[in-house]
């Protein structure tokens, strides 16, 4: 055999190597996707699925989240009537004018919490759950998360603090803006709610920040009904009988104002004597009244009181001193200078 036919031969032999091989690995290409097949499609398609259902998980909740905070904040009775009371026009317009802001106020920020809370929960689960798809351990994650989240909860005590209090006060409708409220300290008309602080307008102007997990108590007078109560103080020759008279018919003649009977739900009431204290008799009246307006019904009461039992000739005592005058030559009172009530 010729140096060229072993040429040939050898290029030959090299060529159906390579074309076996070239057909080896057709052969075994399709056996790999088959054997590989439900990694490649399952995983992107389970992705796709918790994706999509996240999404939909969120929005179903928060359509449900909306329905559930309308339903709670809507006024007592048919939607949109007001509660029934036996308060004037103007009293009613302005009720339904406040408590219209205050519901609006509520469900907005009542309703972007509770969405924001759905989002994070929701959130956090389907990225779990894509971690979990793609080969990454949870456990390790975990673990971090829980020893971070622990060290920024004991540093984030009081912000949790504020946060929840502030979420409790407009889920019970504790206080509201515009209402008159007592926060200890803080006394006055509050201008903000917040998740975090209350803003409260005092009577000189101050405006007091007030963290919500600080408030431990309130007191609020704007809320159903107030109470006018004015103690009336006479000698104690009057007679009692005639001066509760006299404060029935003034408070029955408020009433009949139209200036001040819409703001009193009811007929002043004579509860009788309050104390007997050392100048007087004191006599109790008191009357509900419309939220906010107690003040100027008792401003206006005690008016028309003193200028009726001034008519009906009872005397209203004033404050007196007893005085003992002795003599530099005796330490025995004088007779006729040993008693003497002056004025104070």
């Amino acid at each position: 055999m010729s140096p060229t036919d072993v040429s040939v031969s050898h290029i030959l032999a090299d060529g159906a190597g390579q074309a076996g091989s070239m057909e080896t690995q057709a052969i075994e290409a399709p056996d790999w996707l088959r054997d590989n097949a439900g990694t490649l499609i399952g995983i992107p398609l389970r992705i796709a699925l918790i994706i999509v259902g996240a999404m939909i998980v969120r929005a179903l909740a928060k359509k449900g989240i909306t329905r559930v905070v309308q339903r709670i904040l809507q006024p007592a009775g048919e939607e949109g009537e007001p509660r029934r009371t036996n308060r004037g026009p103007a009293v009613l317009q302005r009720d339904r004018r406040r408590a219209h802001e205050r519901r609006e106020q509520r469900a907005r920020t009542i309703g972007s919490v509770l969405s924001s809370i759905v989002t994070v929960v929701v959130g956090v689960m389907a990225v779990g759950m894509l971690l979990d798809q793609i080969g990454i351990a949870l456990g390790p994650l975990l673990a971090s998360a829980g020893v971070v989240g622990l060290a920024i909860g004991f540093g984030a005590q009081s912000l949790v603090a504020d946060y929840l209090s502030g979420m409790l006060i407009m889920l019970e409708d504790q206080y509201g803006v515009g209402d008159s409220v007592d926060l200890g300290e803080a006394v006055g008309e509050v201008e903000h709610v917040g998740l975090r602080l209350t803003q409260v307008r005092d009577l000189n102007g101050g405006l007091w920040h007030i963290r919500n997990g600080e408030i431990m108590r309130v007191r609020n007078d704007s809320q159903e009904w107030a109470r006018a109560v004015l103690d009336v103080s006479v000698a104690y020759e009057s007679n009692l009988d005639t001066v509760y008279a006299v404060l029935e018919d003034t408070g029955h003649a408020l009433r009949q104002d139209p200036r001040f009977g819409p703001a009193m739900l009811e007929d002043p009431a004579v509860w009788g004597v309050q104390s007997l204290d050392a100048d007087g008799v004191v006599v109790r009246v008191a009357v509900k009244t419309v939220p906010l307006q107690q003040w100027s019904v008792t401003r206006e009461l005690r008016r028309r009181t003193k200028e009726a039992l001034d008519a009906a000739g009872i005397e209203i005592p004033f404050q007196q001193r007893t005085v003992w005058i002795r003599r530099d030559d005796d330490d025995t009172p004088a007779p006729d200078e040993a008693l003497h009530r002056q004025p104070s």
